[in-house]
């Protein structure tokens, strides 16, 4: 064949377009099937080409021209070595090539969402799922930003993270990872972290796109099975897409897709999520890398819009090397083989250009350019050496960020019970404690080794602290709760009497220490994690929604003989709780989730009203509690025989509290639901418009999103399917009017530009409280993550708290809105939200923005985001069942 530099452009263009339409619908040797299986033809991945340039839009402007011009003196060698990682055994777990002629040392791609895993001298934040349950931005934010000061000072240039899975599943392995079941908590959450991550200059990197919900399954380059995750384009855009949108708008500098097909196609080349979602729908300018060995062939993704391969070779177990220069590695899908593509005419050089003009931009854009650390530590070793070679300067970056962790730690702590005036604790009242279980003791390893020799914290030993698999970081120590909890009564009272019984099933002992104690607790737990390691036989999701080692049976033992129970649960996600949690020897409950490091210490804050650092619980549930497996609306597929596992999203838009409102299934405990040690009342509803009805109709007739004309071309190339669900009636095929669906949202009316904005507050006080937007008009201009006329406000909605206890502490406020009256559904949805500290009789004025994009629903038929009409109801509450205002907003 000729080769590139013989081809006219627009030639080369539609021999590419022609080559992945072959492999799309014919390449059955790299397990995408030629068609889809019988009964989900509509569910085939449309085609979308080709990848749309990078247009430097908004602030990314200045980055991308320097980047245009880096890249116009590379060699296609240099370039292929930005594209290519070199394998799994570099420094960090992954690393481009480098450019060693002029001085680019290359890209360090380092794990995790909850600190800098594998290196020493790093601390061990509270996982994702916490600091959703904290429900406020701020806190997240501080959470971002000492992350990133972590990574930094390691030398890593991408950090992989934030993690925004919905948790369509109670069951799923990583749902700790992310931030919960709400896109709208979810959608500020990510922006507050990608915020502070970015914040001292280390790229962010939001992942799995899209639709990664499951661990069984999921995929790889050497997987035999690889599940279909089928998703109508309103469910996409209203629940899946929101946080990656939100994202993508806060000026994200990386994306990661996922292991698993969408829609037929496997996510790493699917030109449609890729080229026609995120870089032309969403306007992307950074770069999209693959899930660790996610590839399963080259061309495919090359013109679907890939950016990055990592970690470079073509599967696990299959030939890893190191070699340091990736243009000339063979045991790749690029590298080598993408210069054979470049040459032979199947991936036009062009699209090589942008691969890598877009990492570069990244790269000015967060300042990389000037005085930034160089690798510091190496994922293989926590030594100093390795093979003569000195890999590790062991650089400490904790800095002080223990104190943000016990913060987080305490303030996403859960009250879901307390009777007979149970919680807080005081020391002086205590003449003899018991503790029980071994999630209060320390691991008998040390809190990085696991007895059954796995890594990754595949274990459940001791105190959990963090779930398990790649979304993981040492311990630089771990405080256990007993530890904790000793050490705080015995400074202020050595003599009261502590008995720790850390064997979950000795009953014999335990019932023995409970009878004679007068306040016991109780310390259970919930693992899960990725699907490469198996813990006591859960592969990587949950087997089931019960307590781990005994747990049931524990808090029933205990309970049987101590009339003061309570019970400390650290568990990943939802578990079921019917079995004893109406036991009136129960007398409180703590939701304490896997908090970090610093563990115990914050319990004590929330146990104990005489800690130096006593903390009122306002942690609200980021996901709904049921009270059996079977009222969540999907679950696990642990069992196929199928070459790819079909998963169809019929629930659409409907998963958490939607599903529970919608088929009327009352929840054990609701999203957002959470108790305090004092009370709140509300009052003096206000609702406000700020635009008017012309000038939103005006927005409409100029906001459609541009498509490309190969897209535009045929309606098979330029829509996702959008199948009619029998099970939900937020999922249709017809158009959308203004009043066709629940409006499904994310992060709040521009949490993506500041997540760290206050509401405002009067009467009592000058202090503001914490809300989930910043004012009006901050969105900057452009069309990154969308039209940026859709984040901008269009009504605020404001009202009183006071804190009518006797405790002062933390409110949390939900904002939720319902559909137009006309449409007739009683579903509500997350609109906005603020943390209000409140001292006892302080009342503040609270107000939260509501953007364009917040009251409207995506027309699948037009292809953008339409306002809804009528009248939208408006509800604050205490959670999303507990009401305390309702109002209504004019459209």
């Amino acid at each position: 064949m000729s080769s590139s530099s013989t081809l006219r452009p627009g030639l080369l263009r539609i021999l590419s377009l022609a080559l992945l339409a072959v492999h799309v619908l014919s390449d059955v040797t790299t397990g995408i099937p030629d068609a889809a299986p019988p009964g989900f033809e509509e569910w085939e991945s449309p085609i979308f080409l080709p990848a749309p340039d990078v247009k430097g839009s908004g602030d990314w402007a200045s980055a991308v021209a320097r980047a245009r011009t880096f890249v116009k003196g590379l060699t296609l060698p240099e370039k292929i070595n930005v594209t290519t990682g070199v394998d799994v055994l570099g420094r960090c777990v992954g690393n481009t090539g480098t450019i060693p002629r002029l001085g680019w040392a290359g890209l360090c791609l380092e794990d995790s969402p909850l600190g800098v895993r594998f290196a020493d001298f790093a601390s061990a934040f509270p996982a994702a799922i916490n600091a959703a349950a904290t429900w406020d931005v701020d806190l997240i934010k501080a959470r971002g930003v000492a992350m990133g000061e972590e990574h930094r000072g390691k030398g890593v240039n991408v950090a992989l993270g934030p993690m925004t899975n919905m948790g369509r599943v109670a069951a799923g392995g990583r749902n700790w990872e992310g931030f919960g079941g709400d896109p709208f908590l979810s959608g500020a959450a990510t922006v507050a972290t990608i915020e502070g991550i970015q914040s001292v200059g280390v790229i962010a990197n939001v992942k799995h796109f899209i639709g990664n919900e499951q661990e069984h399954y999921r995929g790889g380059s050497s997987a035999p099975q690889i599940t279909s995750s089928n998703i109508d384009d309103k469910t996409l855009h209203e629940l899946y897409l929101w946080p990656f949108a939100e994202a993508v708008h806060a000026g994200v500098g990386s994306v990661m897709c996922s292991y698993q097909h969408v829609n037929q196609t496997q996510a790493c080349q699917n030109s449609k999520l890729i080229n026609g979602v995120l870089k032309e729908e969403l306007g992307f300018q950074g770069f999209i890398v693959s899930d660790w060995a996610a590839m399963i062939n080259g061309v495919q993704p090359a013109l679907a819009g890939l950016d990055m391969n990592m970690p470079g070779f073509v599967g696990y177990g299959v030939g890893e090397q190191n070699n340091p220069d990736p243009s000339t590695a063979t045991n790749s899908y690029w590298g080598a083989a993408l210069i054979d593509m470049v040459k032979n005419g199947s991936v036009p050089e062009s699209r090589v250009d942008d691969m890598v003009t877009r990492t570069i931009a990244a790269w000015y854009k967060m300042g990389q350019d000037k005085n930034y650390p160089h690798v510091s530590f190496s994922q293989l070793t926590q030594q100093t050496y390795l093979n003569g070679e000195k890999v590790n300067e062991h650089v400490n970056v904790q800095a002080d960020h223990y104190k943000l962790i016990r913060k987080i730690g305490a303030a996403s702590t859960i009250l879901l019970k307390n009777t007979k005036s149970a919680l807080p604790l005081s020391v002086k009242s205590l003449k003899r404690i018991g503790v029980f279980g071994s999630d209060a003791g320390p691991h008998p390893l040390g809190p990085n080794i696991c007895s059954n020799g796995q890594n990754d914290k595949g274990c459940s030993e001791g105190t959990l602290a963090m779930g398990w698999g790649s979304g993981t970081a040492n311990f630089p120590y771990l405080i256990d709760p007993l530890a904790a909890i000793t050490q705080h009564i015995q400074s202020i009272n050595p003599t009261v009497v502590i008995e720790g019984v850390l064997d979950d099933y000795n009953l014999k002992a335990q019932s023995s220490v409970a009878a004679v104690s007068d306040t016991c607790l109780v310390f259970v737990n919930a693992d899960s994690g990725e699907g490469y390691l198996t813990v006591d036989g859960n592969a990587g999701d949950r087997n089931n929604l019960t307590l781990w080692a005994n747990g049931e049976k524990l808090i029933q033992n205990v309970a049987a003989s101590c009339p003061n129970t309570i019970v400390v649960q650290h568990v990943v996600g939802p578990v079921l709780v019917e079995s004893w949690i109406d036991n009136p020897n129960v007398t409180a409950v703590l939701h304490a989730g896997i908090p970090g490091q610093e563990t115990g210490n914050a319990i004590v804050d929330v146990l104990f009203s005489d800690s130096p650092q006593a903390t009122n619980p306002s942690g609200r549930l980021p996901y709904t509690i049921a009270k059996q497996r079977g009222d969540y609306p999907a679950d696990i597929l642990y069992q196929s025989n199928e070459k790819v596992p079909q998963i169809t999203y019929t629930e659409g838009v409907s998963i958490d509290y939607k599903w529970f409102d919608l088929k009327n299934i009352e929840p054990r405990f609701e999203f957002g639901f959470g108790l305090s040690y004092t009370s709140f009342s509300y009052s003096g509803l206000q609702v406000s418009k700020s635009r008017g009805r012309r000038e939103i109709e005006a927005l409409h007739r100029t906001s459609t999103t541009a498509r490309s004309s190969a897209a535009a071309s045929s309606s098979k190339l330029s829509s996702f399917p959008h199948a009619a669900s029998s099970t939900s009636a937020a999922v249709s095929s017809a158009p959308v009017s203004s009043a066709s669906a629940p409006v499904v949202s994310s992060a709040p009316a521009s949490v993506s530009v500041s997540a760290s904005a206050s509401a405002s507050a009067s009467a009592s006080g000058n202090a503001t409280s914490t809300a989930s937007a910043p004012p009006a008009g901050s969105s900057p201009v452009g069309d990154v993550g969308g039209p940026a006329e859709l984040y901008k406000t269009i009504a605020t909605v404001s009202f009183k708290v006071k804190n009518s206890g006797k405790v002062a502490g933390n409110e949390v406020s939900q904002l939720y809105i319902g559909p137009p009256n006309s449409f007739g559904v009683t579903q509500k949805a997350l609109r906005g939200f603020a943390r209000t500290f409140l001292n006892p009789g302080q009342t503040k004025t609270v107000t939260i923005p509501l953007r364009l994009k917040d009251v409207s629903s995506w027309d699948v038929e037009k292809q953008k985001w339409v306002q809804s009409s009528g009248q939208l109801k408006v509800y604050i509450g205490k959670s999303s069942r507990n009401i305390e205002l309702q109002g209504t907003l004019n459209l």
